[in-house]
């Protein structure tokens, strides 16, 4: 009920937007339902020439901060959306009107603790950019250093949380009444989508994704991450360097200013690679805003609240998968999807056979002239047509390469990402065998099998007790069961109100057979009334029949 209000507005939206059936399908209450009939909501009659992804990414870009992230975030599901529905994901736009002044001085005092002028020897009120989570104030610390000032808009905890709790019912209800979407999780999908965004909210812990990324190029010259000042950083301000550099974009001031842009798109690519096969972690979007060039052919990144990570298993899948793909081994390939899958049913001989038939089209391009990209996109339609989900940090680092390469040409027409991806890929293929690896390796798995074999007794002798005691319990995870237990609910409710009204009918007859008592329009009363309920009991049988015929 809390929600009420903002779930009312979602849904005039999204009926402005021409996704009524959308709004019906998801059973949204009668009353927010008629959002369109209160605010007239009615679409222009050019609206159902509109695509469909178009018209979603302006309804989302309307909702506001929520869903402007979780439009950027789906951009990164490539694997689950087509090149449409990406592309115009990723044109979602953050800029928002500023924090009005006579708002931002008083609440600037409260978040640093004191007034901005006198905590810096300078500070610029007019904002250097404004987003819909936070915007950057441009400022000098007394010492002269220049530093930005990042800070969280007020009130957008509080949206955000009411925004999370209407898409987890969404997604709850879209498992239910749509089948095509159950396989691409929503319930999960909005999970992982909260936890992002939730650290995002978080300027410290952006702060601390910083301070990482510093530690790991602390001895590469080329590569220069903010410094942040813990002393004036919390959740709701970052303070950090001022980088003041050429961005890529437009490409003609890069041009111009002398600095050697096949020099930096190499290093660029390199830095990236790095962070995600050597360190586990990696900047999720190195998009030109994102990348500062500076003096000296240097590389600055920004803004990591978008941030992937790696385990070691996935980084070795990775590299399985990348060998793979520079060698065109479909099985090799085949292995680590199968993997990826998870509870997905897939027809392994079907996809094999495909896969194979992609390879073949690249088997004449020298692993130079290879479009690492369009290979990408290649593999993410063929998981798309078999129904396979990747794993939400593979989708988002498929998606960080095919936007660096995409920055890498634009530095470098002639730019190839898989040329420096090999030598990383043949680096850790080689330290994998190494012995001193191998070693390890072999130590860990003789310790989980020593653990578990003295595990064993204890977990036989409970079993053996719990059996005796009759409280041995098997667990099963039966898919869809609940949606078959929400079926089952409606149809038991509109059985018990077809006994309910066939009840009526008879009793109010032999009412009607009844002299005396009261009457209306010359007929017994209590007789004619059982007949008017259940007339309209047979009504809503037949109405809430026909809704159900119509959603199958």
């Amino acid at each position: 009920m809390r929600d009420l209000p903002r779930l009312r507005e979602i849904s005039g939206v999204l009926l402005r937007h021409g996704l009524g059936e959308f709004v019906q399908r998801l059973k949204l209450p009668a009353a927010v339902e008629k959002a369109g009939e209160w605010f007239n909501l009615r679409l222009p009659d050019s609206s159902d020439a509109i695509p469909a992804p178009v018209r979603v990414r302006l309804a989302f870009e309307e909702l506001g901060p929520t869903f402007i992230k979780l439009g950027q975030i789906l951009s990164t599901r490539v694997d689950m959306f087509a090149p449409e529905w990406i592309t115009e994901f990723e044109k979602l736009q953050n800029t928002v009107p500023p924090i009005p002044e006579a708002q931002l001085a008083p609440y600037l005092k409260q978040v640093l603790g004191q007034d901005p002028q006198t905590l810096f020897s300078s500070f610029d009120m007019v904002p250097i950019g404004s987003a819909s989570i936070a915007q950057v104030h441009h400022a000098t610390l007394a010492d002269g250093r220049p530093v930005v000032v990042k800070l969280r808009r007020p009130g957008i905890v509080q949206k955000v949380e009411a925004d999370l709790r209407i898409l987890e019912h969404l997604a709850h209800v879209m498992e239910l009444e749509f089948p095509d979407a159950r396989r691409f999780s929503p319930s999960e999908l909005v999970a992982q989508f909260a936890r992002s965004l939730k650290r995002e909210l978080d300027l410290a812990a952006e702060a601390r994704n910083m301070e990482r990324f510093a530690h790991d190029f602390a001895q590469d010259p080329y590569i220069c991450i903010p410094r942040v000042y813990w002393e004036y950083t919390r959740a709701d301000v970052n303070v950090q360097d001022f980088i003041e550099g050429f961005s890529a974009s437009p490409i003609s001031e890069l041009q111009a200013s002398g600095l050697d842009l096949s020099l930096l798109a190499k290093r660029g690519a390199d830095a990236v690679l790095q962070m995600v096969l050597l360190n586990g972690s990696f900047h999720a979007d190195p998009h030109p805003g994102n990348v500062i060039f500076l003096p000296e052919n240097r590389i600055a990144f920004i803004d990591f609240g978008m941030v992937g990570r790696l385990s070691h298993k996935r980084r070795d899948q990775m590299v399985d998968l990348l060998a793979a793909m520079a060698q065109r081994d479909e099985h090799a390939m085949l292995a680590v999807l199968i993997d990826w899958t998870g509870s997905t049913q897939v027809n392994e001989d079907q996809f094999a056979e495909d896969i194979g038939e992609m390879f073949f089209q690249y088997d004449h391009i020298l692993l130079k002239d290879l479009n690492l990209s369009q290979l990408i996109n290649d593999i993410m339609a063929l998981i798309r047509n078999h129904g396979v989900v990747l794993p939400p940090d593979m989708a988002m680092l498929f998606k960080a390469f095919i936007t660096l390469e995409g920055l890498g040409r634009q530095l470098n027409p002639n730019f190839q990402l898989v040329e420096h991806l090999t030598p990383f890929v043949r680096q850790l293929i080689v330290e994998r065998y190494r012995p001193e690896a191998l070693f390890k390796r072999g130590r860990d798995t003789i310790k989980d099998g020593m653990a578990m074999l003295s595990s064993l007794p204890g977990d036989l002798i409970r079993m053996a007790r719990d059996i005796k005691h009759g409280k041995f319990r098997i667990n099963l995870d039966l898919k869809r069961l609940e949606q078959f237990g929400y079926q089952l609910d409606k149809s038991v409710n509109r059985l018990t109100m077809g006994i309910v009204t066939g009840c009526l009918i008879i009793g109010s007859s032999i009412v009607m057979t009844v002299k005396g008592g009261p009457t209306l329009f010359g007929l017994p009363f209590f007789g004619f009334l059982g007949f008017m309920v259940a007339f309209f009991n047979s009504l809503w049988l037949i109405w809430s029949i026909w809704r159900a015929s119509k959603t199958l």
